[in-house]
């Protein structure tokens, strides 16, 4: 499946130049401003309250993401949202945080990763297949423990405990974005995503994009539709259960300590592919002076309860957070299954995922359809993609008509 799938739908007949977003996450928001700035008169609907989606935080003091709060500068994602100022107020890590990163392998905290992975990080030319799983093509390559090392190391990447079992040109790809020698080079915003879809809000309304909160649609409206929510809420929606795609399954734990000097910055899970990330290092606007705010995070193993993998990340924050028990101000859990973004296993590409032109005038966007990247990226460009696909069949439908 590429970029142009179609699926058959109900004829819908478009008779204004309006267009519908559904959902007001960074994918709804994407599509919204993209059509707008190409002169289409929108309606975004959303049935919460406040837009955002999965980039929403929590309310201060204590300003804490769902899930990933960092950019990946090294794609048309990026460039999208650099030329409108949507990442503007970029912060920096202070000096002292190189000493405050690694990785933990073998049950200990160490400064450099295992050699066989460090030889992984210094052969980009590489060529991983898709056909095969990644933990088979590392190991002949790189050696067992360096493979089950790389595929642990992006476990942040993809919330997946069996990081080795996806393909292995998925696995790669990733492993070099994250580790590789042409790092781009990881952006943290001031505020993180949700400083940026608030930017995106006002955008959106600057253009002139008719925002409606509360506002549950169930019935695909008869104008152009982009439909920018969770793949669960698109099937049912659109009352199709082809819909389906592999996501990760975490839990995660948000965590407010009184600042300790041997706490980490960063630290990738070797043995259980977690990771940790201090948020407030390098933007001290998402703590109260005087506190650290952490997110750490642990993929749950097939035929493990959610009460064990939470075990297992506690372990993991002793290690990365000494003594947090002692310092603790803030916390919270969470667990996301089915809603971490799109994970692609041996003989599968993006391109196979739900295909972004459903027909008939409906598009579907997010972070588990095709269209390239991890995560947030996905929902970005699919939907920059699906906008221009609108704007283009209004054009084609207003010369019809004239």
């Amino acid at each position: 499946m590429h970029w142009s799938n179609r699926r058959s739908l109900p004829n819908v007949a478009v008779v204004t130049d309006s267009v519908s977003v559904i959902g007001g996450g960074l994918a709804g928001l994407t599509a919204a401003i993209a059509c707008a700035e190409a002169g289409a008169r929108v309606t975004l609907h959303e049935a919460h309250a406040t837009l955002g989606g999965r980039a929403r935080a929590t309310a201060g003091p204590y300003v804490a993401h769902e899930g990933a709060h960092v950019f990946y500068a090294d794609g048309p994602h990026w460039q999208w949202l650099k030329r409108r100022g949507f990442v503007a107020d970029l912060c920096l890590p202070p000096v002292r945080s190189l000493a405050l990163l690694g990785f933990r392998s073998g049950g200990r905290f160490r400064r450099r990763p295992p050699m066989g992975m460090l030889r992984a990080q210094l052969t980009p030319w590489a060529a991983a297949p898709v056909d095969t799983d990644f933990l088979s093509w590392a190991t002949q390559r790189f050696g067992h423990e360096a493979a089950k090392a790389m595929a642990n190391s992006v476990g942040v990447a993809t919330y997946e405990a069996d990081t080795g079992k996806l393909s292995a040109a998925f696995v790669w790809n990733l492993f070099q974005r994250i580790y590789g020698p042409r790092l781009p080079g990881v952006r943290y915003v001031a505020g993180g995503w949700q400083a940026v879809t608030n930017r995106m809000a006002v955008r959106a309304r600057d253009l002139g994009v008719r925002i409606e909160l509360g506002s549950r649609v169930d019935a695909i409206p008869s104008t152009p539709t982009i439909v920018a929510t969770e793949l669960s809420s698109a099937r049912s929606l659109l009352g199709d259960t082809s819909l389906d795609w592999q996501s990760g399954h975490c839990v995660m734990l948000d965590l407010a300590v009184r600042e300790g000097r041997r706490d980490l910055f960063t630290a990738a899970d070797l043995d259980e592919g977690g990771f940790h990330d201090c948020y407030s290092m390098q933007d001290r606007s998402v703590a109260p002076a005087g506190e650290s705010l952490f997110q750490i995070d642990m993929p749950v193993r097939a035929g493990e309860s959610v009460d064990q993998a939470r075990t297992r990340l506690y372990r993991f924050t002793d290690l990365t957070v000494p003594d947090w028990r002692d310092r603790v101000t803030w916390q919270r859990t969470s667990t996301a299954r089915g809603r971490t973004g799109a994970v692609d296993l041996p003989g599968q590409t993006w391109r196979d995922r739900p295909g972004i032109d459903r027909g008939s005038g409906v598009y579907l966007v997010g972070d588990m359809v095709a269209a390239p990247g991890m995560r947030g990226e996905i929902a970005i460009n699919s939907a920059v993609r699906a906008a221009t696909s609108v704007v283009a069949e209004l054009k084609v439908s207003k010369g019809v008509r004239r």
